[in-house]
């Protein structure tokens, strides 16, 4: 039912997801931060691969959203590039509004040339359920790593739920929470991943906005940083 492929954009290889409802070809894309030309083309043309991807779809996609799991420059950056393309208002948490109206100043502290940030039209709330390609999303809150950071959790009929994590959770870590302007606090990025991830199912595969996929139950046992903080 559905194909995810993963782009891995900018310097700093972050994860954007591209997911198609492979009975529609309707397609959302999650955190577009950059490589906005390659993902347009493959999406539009078929040119190119993605970096990896998740079941098959080999009809035309059209794309339908654009939504984010927070707002740091390597998960917005090319926005405004893909709101222009594809004519489509943005989706982000509002307690990320300030952060992202420094997308351009921070990326470029890093190197990178960024446009003037993208304005999100709409705000995600935490608990609602949004349907976007036919496909039924779940938002939840997890500030932490920003004040506004979300988890877009796809829900599915048949196998497991896919979490689109962002930087809240990886592969044996977490996101960090020293980085200026982001209102970054420890104690509480530990607390909404107990209170709010792990009551998951432990099949839900996790997307993070780095590094490889896991899971949540992979996570609860494993995960260091989670049994080391208490």
């Amino acid at each position: 039912m559905v194909c995810i492929a993963h782009f891995f954009v900018t310097a700093l290889a972050q994860r954007c997801s591209v997911v198609t409802n492979t009975n529609t070809g309707e397609t959302i894309i999650i955190d577009g931060g950059g490589d906005s030309n390659r993902i347009i083309q493959w999406i539009d043309q078929g040119i190119g691969e993605p970096d990896a991807i998740l079941g098959q779809f080999d009809g035309q996609r059209k794309v339908v959203a654009l939504i984010n799991t927070h707002a740091h420059f390597d998960h917005s950056g090319h926005i405004p590039f893909l709101k222009s393309h594809y004519n489509l208002e943005w989706w982000l948490h509002s307690d990320d509004d300030y952060l992202q109206s420094l997308a351009q100043e921070s990326g470029a502290q890093w190197g990178f040339d960024l446009p003037p940030p993208a304005i999100a039209e709409n705000s995600w709330i935490h608990g609602e359920k949004h349907t976007f390609a036919g496909l039924e999303f779940e938002i939840i809150h997890t500030p932490g790593h920003t004040l506004g950071g979300c988890c877009l959790n796809l829900k599915l009929e048949e196998g497991p739920n896919h979490l689109f994590a962002g930087d809240t959770l990886f592969q044996g870590s977490i996101g960090r929470t020293d980085l200026p302007d982001t209102g970054g606090d420890l104690e509480l990025l530990l607390q909404m991943i107990r209170t709010r991830l792990w009551p998951l199912a432990d099949d839900t595969v996790v997307h993070p906005g780095h590094g490889p996929l896991t899971t949540i139950g992979e996570e609860k046992r494993y995960n260091p940083f989670l049994n080391k903080y208490h």
